[in-house]
């Protein structure tokens, strides 16, 4: 930008439209005092200054100028018609001009004049500031190498002082410094330990190729040993402006921690192969309880079927009997149907693992059929049992049908006296493995509730009802084996499920099951459910 002063505005005003002309930017000043203020605020790279003004003249303006050390570099041009005496020109000079114009001038000459001392003005400034970047540049590279200098001083200090064996190379992996520990193993500080395999100068170009850090076990001897031992080499880039700059080694003794790394290796080993031999000899030992389940309860149902029998002719052959021979003939059959149940419970808890194949089961068909089954139990109860909608889940069809005889069972059989008999079962799809997940519309899993509104139970046996001949009531006053929620909830532990108990005494009781709706393990995973 030019800088006119000027108190003549007509002088200003033909001075200032010349150089808008060719593409000046121009600012006028009306005074001296004007001047001053306008280039302490802004940056001027030429100042047309008239000399003949009032208060301060154009030589006092140029002196003011020098005397900054903001304005001391901007050329200025005296522009005078009156002060053109010789005196006059050399005073212009003498106060810090570069040209002195008397008037009347040539403006072809006056403009090729702005034009050269506005060009090399500019070209001072620029090289100013290039000198003044550089001088930065220059500051501030000492100083990064004094950081630098510090860093390397600080870091060869730690390495000095760790146990480990440490050094450094450059970032073409010569060695520049090496702590004492490296004198165990190395006598050279430039030739690199000795490995059993391999070589510790490949690893170091093997990390520069690939600028990363790398870790590798090695075996390496110290000087005068013949054996190797076990350590871990660390090499671990110096980042500098993203590029490594050198590299930091530590040699980590490990033998010890090998060794018996080593050894709890081989006596894994030898406990896998152990428990391999011990779960087939489990799986021998428990087909054959399975095989010997199913011909014991077998066996066992001949004789029971030959008491009945007998029992049965007794009490018509030889009536009437005596009151006392009536009462022990009926506590026979009540026995013997009781023992029948337990064995035939047995028998279906221990064949639960015999069916593992998969199928996608809708539950409304499974529950539907189940209930046409029950109809003359659910009528005797006077029960009302409302179910559904209920999803299609992928299932061992027998067994999930056997989950619902079981649970809606359980509720007829535990029904309060002189009340209704209400058993409800819902669904929902939630998103987690969990009892209480929040229900989504498409999740993973589904949950299932099986609620009745019988005698309930309390909730300090929750989980002790799902064990096997566990019973909360007398066999006198509920006909039971224990054994049906044994085998609920094994079931549900085959589908990979889960399964709750919630109740309050004297209002009744709600299952809650949660499966999967698609099985994702594989079926051999099921074996290991056996009894």
């Amino acid at each position: 930008m030019v800088l006119i002063v000027d108190d003549n505005q007509e002088n200003v005003f033909s001075l200032k439209t010349l150089l808008n002309l060719h593409k000046f930017d121009v600012d006028t000043a009306n005074s001296g005092e004007e001047a001053l203020k306008k280039i302490l605020k802004n940056t001027y790279s030429l100042i047309i200054l008239d000399v003949q003004m009032p208060d301060m003249d154009g030589f006092e303006v140029a002196e003011a100028v020098s005397g900054y050390s903001k304005s001391k570099d901007i050329p200025i041009i005296f522009l005078s018609a009156v002060n053109i005496h010789k005196k006059f020109i050399t005073k212009g000079y003498a106060s810090g001009g570069i040209d002195y114009v008397t008037k009347p001038f040539d403006p072809d000459i006056l403009l090729l004049k702005i034009k050269t001392f506005y060009r090399l003005a500019e070209q001072t400034r620029r090289l100013q500031e290039m000198d003044r970047e550089l001088r930065d540049e220059i500051e501030f590279r000492k100083r990064a190498e004094s950081r630098l200098k510090d860093n390397v001083a600080e870091l060869e200090s730690i390495l000095e002082s760790i146990p480990q064996v440490a050094f450094t190379t450059d970032f073409d992996g010569n060695v520049e410094f090496v702590n004492q520990n490296w004198y165990q193993f190395s006598a050279d500080r430039d030739k690199f330990p000795q490995c059993e395999e391999g070589d510790m100068c490949q690893y170091v170009k093997s990390a520069i190729r690939t600028q990363h850090q790398q870790v590798h076990e090695v075996k390496v001897k110290k000087l005068g040993l013949e054996a190797f031992r076990f350590y871990v080499l660390y090499l671990t880039p110096v980042q500098h402006h993203g590029i490594a700059s050198k590299w930091v080694g530590i040699l980590t003794d490990i033998h010890e921690q090998k060794i018996a790394a080593q050894l709890l290796e081989k006596r894994v080993q030898e406990r896998t192969t152990e428990l391999v031999r011990t779960n087939q000899k489990l799986e021998e030992s428990n087909y054959e309880l399975q095989q010997f389940a199913f011909i014991a309860s077998h066996d066992l149902q001949e004789p029971l079927r030959k008491i009945q029998v007998f029992s049965n002719l007794l009490n018509e052959k030889y009536t009437p009997p005596s009151p006392q021979a009536q009462g022990y003939l009926e506590k026979i059959n009540l026995s013997a149907e009781r023992l029948r149940k337990l064995i035939a419970d047995v028998l279906d808890y221990s064949n639960i693992k015999g069916e593992t194949s998969f199928s996608i089961v809708d539950l409304n068909g499974v529950v539907e059929r189940l209930l046409t089954d029950l109809e003359v139990v659910i009528k005797a109860k006077g029960a009302s049992i409302t179910a559904g909608p209920l999803p299609t889940l992928e299932v061992i069809p027998v067994q999930i049908r056997q989950v619902f005889q079981n649970l809606i069972s359980n509720a007829l059989k535990f029904a309060r006296k002189d009340v209704p008999c209400q058993i409800e079962i819902t669904a929902e799809y939630i998103a987690d493995k969990a009892i209480d997940a929040p229900a989504v519309p498409d999740g993973d899993y589904c949950r299932i509730a099986v609620q009745d509104n019988g005698i309930g139970f309390s909730e300090d046996y929750a989980e002790k009802i799902f064990e096997i001949f566990q019973r909360l009531n007398t066999s006198e006053r509920y006909e039971g084996t224990g054994i049906g929620l044994a085998i609920v909830k094994k079931v549900v532990d085959r589908h990979h499920g889960l399964i709750a108990a919630r109740s309050i005494e004297s209002l009744g009781t709600c299952f809650i099951m949660v499966f999967p709706v698609r099985q994702t393990k594989p079926v051999e995973a099921l074996q290991q459910f056996t009894t």
